[in-house]
Formats: C-alpha cells, sequence, structure tokens
C-alpha cells in the first residue's frame, strides 16, 4: 500500500447518484471522515430527504448528469460554496438487465446516457478545475461488469466496459497534472440496484427466450436486499485511496468482484495461450505453419 497523501484541512467530495445506494454510503462516510460533500442528485429534495440539510460541509444540489449544462452548473455551485473540487466520485448510473434482443435501441441509448455520456459530462466539468490545481483525484464506479460480462448484460456490462477504456485512457492523459483516475469495480452491494425503482428489464418479450429471462429475473429478485457488499465499507475504501499517493487504475471491490475478476484473468491467458499460433500468424513475415510445427492449415 502507498504512503498517504498529506491533507491540508478538509478536501471537497462532489459525488453524483448521492440520494440513495452507494451515493448515499459514500457522502455520509466522507462527512463522518471530516471532510466537505457536494451531494448531487436528479431530485434535490431526494438529497434532504436522505442526508439532511445543507451544513457548512455538505451542499445538495440538483443535477441530471445527461444535461451537460447541468453538469456546469452543479460544478460552478460547488466552487462557490467550497472553492475547490478535490475528489470526484461518479457515482449516477443504473443497471438495464435484459437480454439483447428483448431490449430496444432506445433502452441502449438511455443507458449510454446515464453511465457513460453522464459521466463524460460531470467529469468534463470539473478536470479545468482539478488541471488549475494541479490536484485530484476521480472515482468512476463501473462494475465487476465492466469487466465480466453476462447473460443480461448486454447493455449494462457495455456501458461499463466504456467506461473502463474511458478512466484506463484518461487516467494516462492527466497523470501528469496530479489528477489520478480510478475505476471502481463493485461486486454485488447491499443497495436497491436491484429493486424495482432502479433496475429495469427488456420491453420487448421473446417466446424464445422466455426461460432464461425468467430464470435471469428471479436470481436478481433473490439476490436483492442480500448482497454480501457493505456500501459504508466501500466509503471507507475510497476515503483510503483518495489517501494514497499512488492510487490504482482500477480497484475491485468485494470478495465476489476479486474471484470473478480472477477468473477472467485466467480465462484470457488460456485463450490467448490457445490461439497464440494463430495470432502471431497475422504479422506479415510470419509464418503460421512453421511455428506450429505442421506442413498445412486446419
Amino acid at each position: 500500500m502507498t504512503s498517504p497523501m498529506p491533507q491540508i484541512g478538509p478536501r471537497t467530495w462532489f459525488v453524483t447518484g448521492a440520494a440513495r445506494g452507494l451515493g448515499a454510503a459514500i457522502v455520509r462516510t466522507v462527512l463522518d471522515a471530516g471532510d466537505r460533500v457536494v451531494a448531487t442528485a436528479r431530485n434535490r429534495a431526494a438529497l434532504v430527504e436522505t442526508l439532511g440539510p445543507d451544513s457548512d460541509r455538505l451542499l445538495s444540489v440538483s443535477l441530471d448528469v445527461t444535461d451537460p449544462a447541468a453538469a456546469r452548473a452543479a460544478v460552478d455551485a460547488a466552487l462557490a460554496a467550497f472553492g475547490r473540487i478535490d475528489v470526484l466520485v461518479n457515482n449516477a448510473g443504473y443497471g438495464h438487465l435484459s437480454l439483447f434482443e428483448e431490449s430496444t435501441a432506445d433502452d441502449a441509448q438511455a443507458q449510454y446516457d446515464t453511465n457513460v455520456f453522464g459521466l463524460m459530462h460531470v467529469t468534463r466539468a470539473v478536470l479545468p478545475t482539478m488541471r488549475a490545481q494541479r490536484s485530484g483525484r476521480i472515482f468512476n464506479v463501473s462494475s465487476v461488469g465492466g469487466i465480466v460480462g453476462g447473460a443480461s448484460g448486454s447493455l449494462y456490462c457495455a456501458s461499463k466496459f466504456a467506461v473502463e477504456g474511458f478512466t484506463e485512457s484518461l487516467a494516462g492523459e492527466v497523470r501528469d497534472f496530479g489528477i489520478h483516475a480510478t475505476v471502481v469495480e463493485p461486486g454485488f452491494f447491499r443497495t436497491d440496484f436491484l429493486e424495482p425503482t432502479s433496475v429495469r428489464h427488456g420491453s420487448q418479450p421473446i417466446a424464445d427466450y422466455a426461460a432464461v429471462s425468467e430464470a435471469l429475473k428471479t436470481f436478481y429478485d433473490s439476490r436483492s436486499r442480500n448482497q454480501a457488499g457493505d456500501p459504508a465499507k466501500l466509503g471507507l475504501a475510497l476515503i483510503a485511496l483518495a489517501d494514497a499517493d499512488q492510487p490504482p487504475v482500477r480497484w475491485a471491490a468485494g470478495t465476489d468482484a476479486v474471484g470473478m475478476i480472477e477468473a477472467k484473468i485466467a480465462g484470457l491467458q488460456a485463450e490467448l495461450d490457445a490461439w497464440r499460433a494463430l495470432s502471431l500468424s497475422t504479422d506479415g513475415d510470419f509464418d503460421f505453419r512453421e511455428e506450429a510445427g505442421v506442413s498445412a492449415w486446419g
């Protein structure tokens, strides 16, 4: 583990999707640690109901992350109140969990508008301030589904895979300005993520998929509110990562996430090894047959 960075006074965190779930837990944990928070969500009244009234360390701001102008306005409000933004937590998002053919193009657009483009809008609004400060931490909340795909995750996992690629690339672009970007890969956490108020399913049922679609929905319903992950402990972990001098670019949260990612790494290595000769054969001066020890293809 890297050594902590010295802090001068309380940090200011900017957290999206803070009215419930992981976002609300992160805000409470950060406030308990003595830092300041700008908590954002579509509905400011929901923020106040969940987190309480504004104070000298808490500012609640309405923000629809899909609106670039709203992102800029929320950042302006944060700077007017606290003068700086030290940590950005892009947490706003939802899961569209359905088989691909049972979802629509509008479903895909909506999933990306929030999980990918919304995250980018907020990041774009915050980065000029962090660049001017020559410091900052960005935590983009992805999912274990951002590195491990699965049935019913065609839209959700695709959006989170995009967050992974964006964050890994961004980390290299901003590192010289003292800004570190980390993609957070939670497994199943005990929130309302799988509740009907959050999760969305396909709107175009297809008879051929009926059995598997129902089985997947039953599985998710049974996991709701029974997940292993503790949101408050994730909040504490983010504080530890914010303190780190050199935080990781990717960080898995939860024993289930670690296990699934380890299995993915092993699978990738096995597949790469099994097809290595054919992969190398695409270079112009490479003889696949000689490498493979065969006289002909097949």
